[in-house]
């Protein structure tokens, strides 16, 4: 696809902006739904060009004189459904790692690739909450350390801290924020 397709961000097809925002949802829904009308297109073709490779494969390995024409008709439709998906796909923005592709092409599982990315995420939290719980330790060792040595001035930071927390937390509630930093869109 060229980067004039994957600019647009809809598969290519450019859309003129409009002031009117029930307009705006509507083309969205109608993006949405042609965008999904075009990856069942294609994955009908898939189908329909599996079903013609089996059917293929019978009339070769039963290959005799008589069946010549059969071949030769079936070629065809390969050949133009083949073609019939080339054109659909052109409609589709779909992004495929090039590690699926690698391992499909190695005769693997490309549920693998899955399997590995989550394996990878998993390993990366517990190393992100290893240093976490050491940070907490660390600052908890601290207090510990500074409430010996200067009391007051260790009450003081904990009145700060929790109506400092406070405060953070009503102007959260105010503005509908979530706790990970999204904003609560209400239809």
């Amino acid at each position: 696809m060229d980067s004039s397709n994957q600019a647009t961000g809809n598969g290519g097809i450019a859309s003129q902006p409009n002031n009117n925002n029930n307009s705006n949802s509507n083309n969205s829904d109608q993006d949405e739904s042609s965008k999904q009308q075009n990856l069942n297109n294609v994955i009908n073709s898939i189908d329909k060009t599996l079903g013609l490779l089996h059917q293929l494969h019978l009339t070769v390995s039963s290959f005799n004189v008589a069946s010549q024409l059969p071949l030769l008709q079936r070629l065809n439709g390969l050949v133009s459904e083949l073609d019939t998906m080339q054109n659909l796909a052109g409609n589709c923005n779909i992004q495929v790692p090039m590690e699926v592709v690698n391992l499909i092409d190695d005769g693997k599982n490309p549920d693998e690739y899955n399997k590995n990315v989550i394996n990878s995420c998993i390993e990366k939290n517990q190393i992100t909450k290893g240093k976490t719980d050491a940070f907490k330790g660390l600052r908890r060792h601290l207090l510990e350390e500074l409430e010996q040595a200067f009391p007051d001035e260790v009450e003081s930071y904990r009145e700060i801290r929790a109506s400092s927390a406070a405060e953070s937390k009503r102007l959260t509630q105010a503005l509908s924020v979530l706790p990970n930093g999204d904003v609560k869109i209400e239809h």
